[in-house]
């Protein structure tokens, strides 16, 4: 039985930005890293609570370590995956504490779902959506 999402993977060619954006700008707590043997880390994990994590792999390390091909990491490059999603209480607030360290958020929207959302994206311009439930979020009006 599959309860809940685990964590979600990024392979990088820039890691310090992309930590920074999820541990310092997010504010998701550093758990732990990976290491080659030599102790050189590659890997870092970021708490973003209810036991799911997001997962920074520098590609060259992640290489290094289990083999396969440096490839080219095309920003905004047309695949399956599409976006990450944040929980928020708050949404506004948080809004305005990203614009005030100078991101670009977009507006707040209600979608489909009945739930409120904006946009940001990370160094490596992932998509990430910050999402506000209400009482008439569809995931709840079971």
């Amino acid at each position: 039985m599959i309860t809940r999402l685990a964590h979600v993977c990024f392979f990088t060619d820039q890691p310090e930005p992309l930590k920074a954006f999820y541990r310092d700008l997010l504010g998701f707590p550093f758990v732990f890293d990976m290491k080659h043997d030599d102790g050189t880390p590659f890997g870092w994990y970021f708490d973003c609570g209810n036991r799911t994590f997001i997962e920074i792999f520098d590609q060259k390390g992640a290489v290094k370590q289990w083999g396969g091909d440096v490839i080219a990491l095309k920003q905004n490059s047309r695949t399956p995956y599409r976006h990450l999603c944040f929980e928020v209480e708050g949404l506004k607030e948080e809004r305005q504490r990203l614009l005030d360290k100078g991101v670009e958020v977009t507006e707040i929207i209600q979608g489909m779902d009945h739930s409120y959302q904006c946009w940001i994206k990370d160094p490596d311009s992932n998509p990430v959506e910050l999402m506000e439930y209400t009482e008439d979020s569809m995931q709840f009006s079971r």
